[in-house]
């Protein structure tokens, strides 16, 4: 299965770092491909050296502007003109998703195939990872939007839990992904 991992190119603090390295290692263990934005940096870096360490292979797709920072030795790096068109190939390519950790362009990433997929433009499973509560704000914000009928489509009405699922741990990001992916 391809999984297609949403993250920050961040350097940041272990409590973060740990818990991808350990997801990393679950991908590659479990034959799985790892499809990112293309970075040697941050989590980026440390998500593709733990697939890569654990067998697995990797397809990174940068965009133009970033393109100095991708990772070399990369199965395959795909260069894309904008973040628009980065967002729609690594969609394409996916047939799961994961958030990790990240800032602003991670939750442009995120917001963008939850809407798609409450639209019904795709059906793949979407896991946030929590590490330590990250994405509890979030959690609470789609609840609320839930609530107050913020979340239904005129084409297909999903429930928040089956439009997205929040992971507290890499383990249980993967077992989800592995009983809900194709």
């Amino acid at each position: 299965m391809n999984i297609c991992v949403f993250c920050s190119a961040s350097e940041i603090a272990e409590k973060y770092t740990k818990p991808a390295a350990e997801f990393a290692k679950l991908l590659g263990e479990h034959g799985h491909t790892l499809v990112w934005g293309g970075s040697d940096k941050g989590i980026m870096k440390v998500i593709a050296s733990g697939v890569q360490d654990a067998g697995g292979k990797i397809v990174g797709i940068s965009v133009e502007f970033l393109k100095e920072h991708t990772r070399r030795n990369a199965d395959e790096m795909i260069i894309a003109k904008t973040l628009g068109e980065r967002r729609e190939a690594m969609l394409e390519r996916a047939d799961a998703i994961v958030a990790m950790v990240g800032g602003i362009g991670t939750l442009d990433e995120v917001t963008e195939v939850l809407e798609l997929k409450k639209h019904g433009v795709h059906k793949k499973p979407i896991v946030i990872l929590s590490t330590g509560s990250f994405y509890e704000g979030l959690k609470q914000q789609l609840e609320k939007m839930e609530k107050e009928g913020f979340l239904r489509s005129a084409k297909i009405p999903l429930p928040l839990d089956e439009l997205i699922y929040f992971a507290d741990t890499p383990k249980d990001a993967m077992r989800y992904i592995e009983a809900h992916g194709n």
